[in-house]
């Protein structure tokens, strides 16, 4: 008997956690602006790999972000964010040595003005600590590695081809960093 009670209330949550999955029309309607086009761009086509992959996706940032995939998946199937947003909260926090908390938290108290969509360049400017360069080097840098993960095609700036080379050239360092079991 309680058995058969847990199960229905298991399939009727389905419905609620299906409506909040990255989707494509989620993923379609995504407008990011954190004020790097190139950011912007690489965080658009995250939510598309969010879209067939949820599982790698919340893997991937729980591990490299160092938030608990809880909190990640919390976010994405109970209050609905879009999973650009998620990873750009987790990796602007990390990079700024703060909580992902701190970056939902102040996501989440962002006010825009009337017919204004929020924007992640606003809520960075609005956290305690002034984004720097290295800030945002950090971020990018977490985009590539990332798409490596996931062995997903991305085209690097100008910049990020000069810091981090061709995708032989990151695995090459990546496994000479790694000491090994």
């Amino acid at each position: 008997m309680i058995l058969r009670t847990l199960l229905v209330l298991l399939l009727s949550m389905l419905p609620l956690a299906a409506s909040a999955q990255q989707t494509a029309e989620k993923s379609e309607a995504y407008v990011v602006d954190t004020g790097d086009a190139w950011v912007d761009g690489q965080l658009r086509d995250i939510n598309h790999y969010a879209e067939r992959y949820p599982d790698s996706f919340l893997d991937e940032v729980a591990r490299y972000s160092g938030v608990s995939r809880g909190y990640i998946a919390a976010l994405m199937y109970t209050h609905g964010w879009q999973a650009g947003d998620i990873y750009f909260a987790c990796f602007w926090a990390k990079a700024i040595a703060r909580s992902c908390r701190d970056s939902v938290q102040a996501w989440t108290r962002a006010t825009p003005e009337e017919g204004e969509p929020k924007r992640w360049e606003a809520v960075v400017g609005d956290l305690p600590v002034t984004p720097t360069n290295l800030h945002w080097r950090a971020v990018r840098q977490a985009i590539v590695a990332s798409h490596d993960h996931w062995d997903r095609p991305i085209k690097l700036d100008a910049t990020l081809q000069r810091q981090l080379g061709d995708r032989a050239q990151r695995q090459r360092n990546a496994t000479a960093a790694d000491p090994g079991p």
